[in-house]
């Protein structure tokens, strides 16, 4: 009896774990798809489209910069960065996490993104990301809290002039 017992009591809790994990990969695949339908926003230069991936209260801290916390100081960041001539943007998650509560999860990844200089001729960045992703209320996932930066050396400052 007690091994009958302790066989059930096993197997109930290797499907509930199941069951859970099934949950969590469920989550972390539409954080993930959110992430990739917002780089291909970013990338089609779709300017409203790619700020509403953001959560009424997020916050950008964008490399250089200061951080921009208001959705008209968001909307210029990427004003700003899709309008620049030659640009082409795309990012790619490389690891997904939500929490065990579902409403909050992370992402992890890598950018490219080539603009022109001042004289034309294009430039190449790359680097990684990190995003926090809220659950709303409608069920749909926003992003709270975006920051990105180069993998680049930073570009030595310009020598003054001698007179």
């Amino acid at each position: 009896m007690k091994t009958k017992t302790l066989l059930v009591a096993l197997t109930l809790s290797t499907a509930a774990g199941a069951v859970c994990l099934a949950a969590d990969a469920k989550l972390e695949q539409a954080v993930r798809d959110a992430d990739a339908q917002w780089s291909k926003a970013a990338a089609a230069k779709d300017l409203d489209k790619t700020v509403s991936y953001y959560s009424n209260d997020a916050i950008v801290m964008p490399p250089n910069a200061s951080s921009a916390t208001t959705k008209d100081a968001i909307r210029k960041v990427w004003q700003d960065l899709l309008t620049s001539p030659g640009v082409a943007i795309s990012w790619k998650a490389t690891k997904v996490e939500v929490a065990k509560s579902g409403d909050i999860g992370f992402v992890s990844g890598t950018y490219e993104v080539t603009m022109n200089d001042a004289s034309g001729k294009p430039v190449n960045d790359r680097g990684k990301y990190l995003e926090v992703w809220e659950k709303q209320a409608d069920g749909k996932w926003k992003c709270g809290a975006d920051i990105w930066n180069s993998d680049l050396p930073a570009s030595a400052p310009a020598s003054p002039e001698k007179k």
